[in-house]
């Protein structure tokens, strides 16, 4: 992370009159924060004062906290740059909580300040008032409690140390959210001038993390003499840089490359659709497609069926890339830790495996996998065409449909697990918050993407009425954006728990899982400005699209199919 120091001033401008404030706005310039999300409230209005007043930074106001959060998620997501978050104090810090924790295992900068009431009225019966210091303490890299009054110089000068610490902390890899607690006095709305001076900002260079030139030789030799090599990525950012490591790779016959929708990873010789792939591998062949070395990088996996496959057939050696905040042995057969970014890392085992001759096999692991790909995409579209009316069905003619300027975005439960059938169609940037995996933000991210996407792009949101319903403060703020749009999977509620094998049995199903109730979707598009689309059928919905992608305003398209013929279209696809 590039840090710049803009000492711009302009000499009739006011800010807060509290050095806190002031110090941490013009520190977090220096990061590189260039975006703010604030929420209303009284006793951050210092905090509030010096954001709104600092021409560098751009200002969001979201009313509510958690939406405000998961904004910050969505931008942070598109720029790669840190994003700070404001609230005032009490329960407002706890609403943080779901995207801070995304953010946290996702290793998004996220800048978590929280005004406070001074410590001495903590536990006090006075308004406004909890424990707020160390409060996200599980899911930031560091908390921080600023002096409530630095008047005199060793407390100055630890208020400036730890706002830099912070700063540093959150675009340090492995990057990820710090949470600065800021106790203030009452005036909380006094003003100054601008100050003349800086204050001082600490910088620190990045370093990268390579491999010395002998490892490095000696692990692309490891590769070059196994027969199996399997490399497994999770959720990753779009990067030119590790896709053409990988595709190199990817070409020599003894490595097979598998990705995720949301991995970003797009190749000829990858494997971009791993569960319709696994679906496909005929009884008592597994043990042919099972490694002899696993490299994995990137986060979490949402293929179920590749991590049961890959903990019942371990690989001798077990590589996992990437600089994490734990070991992550995901697998459960780890043998080497590598901590590198994989854009290093693979960068640089690509270019020593160039010193090793490689004979193209049909015979090889590579064109193992490859006929199995194959067979499976040969499988999936006769299926599909054969389909009657449900959500696979649809997501067959959304995916396709999509533009190429666009971003996806997807929600968690069904939408993320059909589109990872898809995986060979979707080449547009495309996330998911994969990190918690949880129901919660996923309309407010994508917004928060909308709102910093440069002109020419939109982002798009396939979600389901249930994930939905659950974000509904996402479309309720005063920005939605142009470019953003909305497809609602109406499947009858969560529609994932009838596709699941322990719940779809239970006859609590309907009542206590899935939690079904007729929505009014165009009486909400209404009320928040957006314009409105619905499809019931394979005809009504090839109509739409091109009228709902070619709208010049934020819509929303209502899509309803049978919850019952869903799972039983699902489950026959998967051979259950």
């Amino acid at each position: 992370m590039e840090w710049q120091n803009d000492s711009s001033r302009n000499n009739e401008a006011t800010t807060s009159a509290h050095l806190q404030c002031r110090e941490l706005v013009e520190v977090m310039i220096a990061a590189g924060v260039r975006h703010a999300v604030v929420s209303p409230g009284s006793r951050n209005a210092p905090l509030i004062i010096a954001i709104a007043r600092e021409p560098r930074i751009t200002k969001w106001v979201v009313t509510d906290e958690r939406s405000a959060a998961f904004v910050a998620v969505g931008m942070t997501q598109r720029l790669g740059q840190p994003v700070m978050i404001a609230c005032t104090s009490g329960s407002a810090l706890l609403d943080y909580a779901p995207a801070v924790a995304e953010a946290y295992y996702r290793q998004l900068p996220i800048i978590v300040v929280s005004a406070d009431r001074p410590r001495e009225w903590i536990d006090q019966n006075d308004s406004q008032t909890i424990r707020q210091n160390g409060a996200l303490a599980a899911v930031v890299k560091q908390s921080y409690d600023l002096p409530t009054i630095p008047d005199n110089d060793d407390s100055r000068w630890y208020t400036n140390r730890i706002i830099n610490d912070a700063a540093i902390c959150a675009t340090t890899y492995p990057m990820g959210p710090v949470h600065i607690n800021v106790p203030l006095t009452d005036p909380l709305c006094h003003t100054v001038a601008v100050p003349q001076s800086m204050p001082r900002i600490i910088t620190r260079p990045r370093i990268d993390h390579t491999l010395p030139a002998d490892e490095c030789q000696r692990l692309a030799g490891i590769i070059a003499s196994s027969q199996r090599v399997l490399i497994i990525a999770g959720f990753h950012h779009p990067s030119a840089t590790l896709n053409q490591a990988l595709d190199s790779l990817s070409k020599r016959s003894n490595v097979a490359v598998l990705t995720e929708t949301i991995s970003n990873l797009h190749g000829d010789h990858f494997i971009q659709a791993i569960d319709r792939t696994l679906a496909s591998m005929p009884t008592g062949d597994a043990h042919r497609y099972a490694p002899q070395l696993l490299i994995t990088m990137g986060g979490a996996l949402v293929s179920k069926v590749a991590k049961k496959f890959l903990r019942r057939y371990p690989a001798a050696q077990e590589w996992r890339i990437g600089i994490d905040h734990c070991t992550i042995d995901t697998m459960q057969h780890l043998t080497m830790r590598i901590d590198a970014t994989p854009e290093t890392f693979f960068t640089q085992v690509a270019q020593c495996l160039q010193q090793h001759s490689d004979t193209p096999s049909a015979e090889g692991y590579a064109a193992l996998w490859q006929r199995l790909a194959d067979a499976a995409t040969v499988r999936h579209r006769r299926y599909i065409a054969a389909a009657p009316w449900c959500d696979l069905k649809a997501f067959s003619i959304i995916i396709p449909s999509i533009p190429g300027n666009y971003t996806l975005h997807l929600s968690n439960g069904t939408s993320i697990r059909y589109a990872q059938l898809f995986g060979t169609e979707i080449t547009q940037p495309c996330y998911c918050n994969r990190g918690t995996s949880g129901i919660d933000g996923s309309t407010s991210t994508a917004l928060g993407t909308s709102l910093v996407a440069p002109d020419g792009e939109t982002a798009l949101l396939i979600t389901g009425d249930m994930s939905f319903g659950y974000d509904l403060v996402g479309i309720a703020s005063q920005y939605n954006s142009m470019k953003f749009k909305i497809i609602v999977m109406c499947n009858g509620g969560g529609n994932i728990f009838r596709f699941l094998g322990g719940t779809s049995a239970l006859p609590e199903l309907e009542q206590y899982f899935e939690v079904a109730r007729p929505v009014r979707f165009h009486s909400l598009a209404d009320a928040f400005g957006l314009s409105y689309f619905e499809a019931h059928d394979e005809a009504s919905l090839t109509a739409t699209l091109p009228q709902f992608y070619a709208t010049p305003t934020p819509a929303l398209l209502a899509i309803h199919t049978p919850a019952q013929e869903n799972a039983t279209t699902l489950r026959r696809y998967f051979g259950m």
